[in-house]
């Protein structure tokens, strides 16, 4: 196998300043001339990267969508592999009587100015750079996730996001499911109290190890598959290497093009945490793990953990194997007067979902009121075909942040997991300031809780809380007044 290695090449770089190649500069004049999407008669949507996700998964649920009455049309794919082109071609004209257009770069997909709207469902390293050219073609974005590979990437889509009148929707279909708003509702309020921590995971078992059970086969071949331009050579995100199909085909293992379970996995279980918490930029973050198991030429982890600490006063914790998944975890948010339980279901495809609250003993809240409680949702579809549905909802009537997963939240759980990589790979703790500035760690995070606790000031809380000092209060014992220096011989409860 090649080994793949990171391109020197600045990605934040390339990505500023292709903003003005003539490509970029054609995407920009072809938006101009962009109908109104989904204004009037159907919905065209292209889709770019047709593989197991794009394809099996997105393909097959709008197909299904438009079947429920959906006025959509898949009319366009872009794919690097001609058996991937050929597969979607096919299907799409089999199940709805249109013969799609094919093409190799994405470009020449988003060129075509009946094209409504994109399904971006490509490698995690190329997820930014699809989305800026589509973004400024004029499309609506649908984009798997990893929003972006990178944290600097990010920042660039939300602002090109923002700058647009474009609904993007971001691929955590799990922020569909009604528990989220629903928590965040009960946590607002005060339910749990001050909230301090969550915990979550997506453990992981399989004799071929993660990732491995994606397909490699003889049709991959240098005829078959642009291998360059799914490196990424000419817009610096690889260098050039000899096809190979590992890498193609298994590309989650190698940190060139994805982040493994980083990625793949703790990205769903953080954007419902921050979903339901309303936190989004973390304060500090630092990753471990190892590769422990897996020892067949990945360079991903196979045991991780995150540990994030956000400017509000909550710890989020993320902890997986790929290679042991008895007895998991469990989803908790915790607060001073209880928890928030949330069923394994929340992270399924069924639509069906619920969560409890755990309350703390009476003892500590002084509540004797707090009861056991538990909150079920359902969604008519299944919840992939639902946040699909919420993507075309929000397209049809036009309010971009109507979607159940914005480029914010998607750019916050971003941050959060290539921090950890970061600091998995390079040693370090990372400092993240209320603006978004990254920097190396120091001692001034441990040293400003100090003063807080010094000074004696009131908890923080998360984002959208209205509940005041609801389980937010300490009650010292009248001993605690014994405490503290003695003054010119006086003692302190004297003075």
């Amino acid at each position: 196998m090649t080994e793949p290695t990171e391109s020197n090449v600045s990605r934040r770089e390339f990505i500023k300043t292709s903003a003005t190649s003539g490509a970029a500069a054609s995407l920009l004049a072809g938006a101009a001339k962009t109908r109104a999407a989904g204004a009037n008669g159907r919905l065209r949507i292209g889709v770019i990267g047709a593989g197991n996700r794009g394809f099996n998964t997105l393909t097959k649920k709008l197909v299904k969508l438009r079947e429920l009455g959906r006025n959509i049309d898949l009319v366009s794919v872009a794919d690097v592999y001609s058996v991937h082109r050929q597969r979607f071609v096919d299907y799409i004209k089999e199940q709805t009587g249109v013969t799609p257009t094919t093409h190799v770069d994405h470009r020449e997909l988003l060129g075509d100015k009946d094209i409504d709207a994109v399904v971006i469902a490509t490698p995690d390293h190329w997820h930014a750079r699809i989305t800026l050219d589509a973004l400024a073609a004029g499309k609506h974005v649908y984009c798997e996730k990893p929003m972006t590979h990178t944290v600097e990437e990010g920042a660039e889509v939300v602002a090109a996001w923002k700058a647009s009148d474009r609904v993007m929707q971001v691929g955590v279909q799990s922020t569909s499911a009604p528990v989220w708003d629903m928590a965040r509702e009960k946590i607002d309020a005060g339910l749990l109290g001050k909230v301090v921590q969550f915990q979550t995971e997506c453990a992981r078992n399989g004799k071929f190890g993660m990732s491995r059970h994606n397909l490699i086969t003889k049709e991959m071949t240098p005829k078959t598959v642009d291998f360059r331009r799914f490196l990424g050579v000419d817009e610096g995100f690889h260098p050039d290497v000899p096809f190979d199909r590992e890498l193609f085909g298994q590309w989650r293992c190698y940190w060139a093009f994805g982040y493994g379970m980083f990625s793949d996995l703790f990205v769903h279980r953080v954007t419902g945490m921050l979903k339901a918490t309303g936190l989004r930029k973390p304060g500090r973050v630092v990753g471990g793990g190892g590769i422990f198991f897996e020892y067949d030429h990945r360079q991903v982890t196979d045991v991780a953990s995150i540990i994030a600490d956000f400017h509000e006063g909550v710890q989020g914790l993320v902890s997986s194997t790929m290679v042991s998944e008895e007895r998991k975890l469990d989803h908790i948010i915790r607060g001073h007067n209880g928890l928030l339980l949330f069923d394994k279901s929340c992270s399924g495809n069924s639509g069906k979902c619920s969560f409890e609250f755990v309350p703390e003993r009476p003892q500590v809240t002084l509540n004797s009121k707090l009861k056991p409680e538990t909150f079920h949702a359902k969604t008519e579809l299944d919840i992939v075909s639902t946040h699909c549905a919420n993507w075309l909802d929000a397209i049809r009537s036009g309010k971009p942040t109507s979607v159940n997963n914005d480029p914010e939240l998607a750019a916050a759980a971003v941050m959060l997991v290539n921090l950890a990589v970061r600091s998995y790979r390079e040693g370090k703790v990372f400092h993240v300031d209320r603006a978004g500035k990254v920097s190396d760690g120091n001692s001034s995070w441990a040293d400003g809780w100090e003063q807080l606790s010094k000074a004696e000031v009131k908890p923080r809380h998360v984002p959208g809380w209205h509940a005041g000092d609801t389980g937010s209060v300490m009650y010292p014992p009248e001993y605690q007044k014994l405490a503290g220096p003695w003054i010119d011989g006086k003692p302190p409860e004297t003075s």
